[in-house]
């Protein structure tokens, strides 16, 4: 039996996740967690085989969360489920150590598919993913300056450049708005950047905008 922790701070999606897992007879959805500490007081306590984690969660990001997953467990299998399309996390999310990467629009055999595959050891990647990372090995150039940005300043840096002002990130991310302001801060230092509109413009360029 596969034991899955399902992580998402929207309820909704998460009895979702829970409602497909529950169709299959080798799957079992053994806990619910609406944040990175919750997942993580979870684990410490019960045996999970793979983690279905959703990239923007409130206070620790998903991405900034697969490190203390695999500190209490190293041999669970995260598979990152996020709102935000593959070439803006998916690269980063593989790289934290995660074992797959699907979007929310992802269909319920699909899910299912990648949970078994995690499972059994393999990685769970799409032609575009592999395609990315294939380039990177043959082809390794100079880091571009997003990927000098930590997840919680490449979060915010993407929703920056998707027109979201900072209270709107706050509130989503359960963060001050000073906070906020101080990612804002170290994005446009480490970007060499002056203003969200040159953010804006950056994403554009760098094909990280919907």
């Amino acid at each position: 039996m596969i034991k899955v922790l399902i992580v998402d701070d929207h309820r909704i999606v998460r009895e979702g996740i829970k409602k497909i897992i529950q169709m299959e007879a080798d799957i079992l959805a053994s806990g619910q967690a609406k944040d990175a500490s919750e997942a993580i007081r979870i684990m410490s306590t019960t045996e999970i085989d793979v983690v279905i984690l959703d990239v923007s969660l409130p206070g620790m990001s998903g991405l900034e969360a697969i490190k203390d997953l695999k500190a209490l467990n190293p041999k669970v299998r995260i598979i990152m489920l996020s709102m935000y399309p593959e070439e803006r996390f998916a690269i980063r999310a593989i790289k934290a150590g995660a074992s797959g990467y699907l979007t929310k629009e992802t269909a319920p055999e699909e899910l299912v598919n990648s949970i078994r595959i995690v499972y059994s050891g393999r990685n769970y990647l799409t032609p575009f993913v592999t395609e990315k990372m294939v380039t990177e090995l043959q082809s390794p150039a100079e880091k571009a300056h997003h990927e000098k940005l930590s997840a919680r300043e490449f979060e915010v840096m993407c929703m920056i450049g998707s027109g979201k002002t900072l209270k709107e990130i706050a509130d989503i991310l359960s963060l001050s708005t000073r906070t906020i302001s101080t990612y804002r801060a170290r994005v446009l230092t480490k970007m060499n950047l002056k203003n969200n509109a040159m953010i804006m413009h950056y994403m554009m360029d760098n094909w990280l905008l919907d």
